[in-house]
């Protein structure tokens, strides 16, 4: 989450004066994350998210994400639910953009997750998987391989700036995932974005799953090859064999996965660390003016991506 677009007072009376929330008591932005912007709403009825779509999202993209959550909630998961204003629409427009008030969830995310948040992490990942499979739409991802390669493409000439020789390393390592990419894999809708701070905890027990504008349909394992970069690397960017393994067999107890998934998890996990890799650059290399959130550095992903292009098969990950 983030702030790009500042809304004042008399802006946001106009736009609540379409929903029956009650009166303001609190109003502030949310500075974490990096793709749209996000206020915390407070009311003498309840709290609120409030987020505005910024250039980034396809206005005709929103009804699936909105769909979506609401589809969770409603299947029992902690997803956030839209809320529909007086003549039940979820979206409106704000400052000349897409917006939508949507339920707050309580409890916190993790800084430094342990064992025992990644095994509740893969439990809760194949509850969304087998609750999404009856969903019954689909979105194509646009950051899979033909999305990385625009990327690449978008950053190339600057990689170089950031770290001597990133170019080559994303000129090979595109040149390898075109070549290797699994077909055929089980899919369905998918997180596509599941960090730890779009995760909530109590202790111990998810109370939330937030975020969900990457939402898309492709294959469930890669969703848990996004988790594994995310979630299984320490703050020096080590892998901790430990946590992807409590990560993968909870997420398998609940789910079982094909001998194919299994088999194709190392390619998978290099794919999404080039995903974040490419993603990152080209936010680092195209920062927007007044954003109140800074950049992410791409280079985390460099070392992910490095460690995975070692792994020789999937017993590598839970050992």
């Amino acid at each position: 989450m983030a702030v790009y677009t500042h809304v004042d007072d008399r802006t946001l009376r106009n736009f609540l004066d379409h929903y029956d929330v009650g009166a303001v008591t609190t109003f502030k932005g949310i500075a974490e994350g990096v793709e749209n912007s996000n206020y915390l709403l407070e009311t003498d009825k309840d709290r609120f998210i409030l987020t505005l779509y910024e250039k980034r999202a396809d206005p005709e993209d929103l009804p699936y994400f909105l769909d979506l959550m609401d589809h969770l909630a409603s299947a029992g998961l902690p997803a956030p639910r839209p809320i529909r204003d007086t003549s039940g629409e979820p979206l409106q427009s704000l400052m000349n953009r897409p917006a939508c008030l949507i339920s707050f969830l309580t409890g916190v995310s993790v800084d430094i997750a342990d064992e025992d948040h990644c095994a509740a992490l893969g439990t809760m990942l194949a509850k969304m998987h087998l609750s999404s499979d009856s969903f019954g739409q689909s979105r194509p991802n646009d950051l899979s391989v033909s999305g990385w390669q625009k990327l690449a493409d978008a950053t190339l000439e600057k990689a170089d700036t950031v770290r001597n020789g990133l170019q080559q390393t994303i000129v090979e390592e595109m040149a390898f995932l075109q070549k290797h990419w699994p077909t055929g894999l089980p899919k369905g809708t998918i997180h596509a974005d599941l960090f730890p701070d779009n995760i909530l905890f109590s202790e111990h027990t998810i109370s939330g799953i937030i975020d969900f504008y990457f939402a898309c349909t492709d294959f469930w394992a890669y969703d848990l090859a996004i988790c594994v970069n995310a979630w299984c690397f320490d703050e020096e960017h080590r892998f901790v064999p430990a946590k992807a393994k409590r990560l993968i067999e909870m997420y398998d107890a609940e789910r079982s996965m094909t001998a194919a998934e299994i088999s194709a998890l190392p390619i998978l996990c290099r794919g999404a660390a080039m995903r974040f890799l490419l993603t990152r650059l080209f936010d680092w290399l195209n920062p927007v003016e007044g954003a109140v959130v800074s950049p992410k550095d791409p280079i985390d992903y460099l070392a992910r991506l490095k460690f995975h292009q070692q792994v020789k098969d999937a017993a590598s990950y839970v050992v």
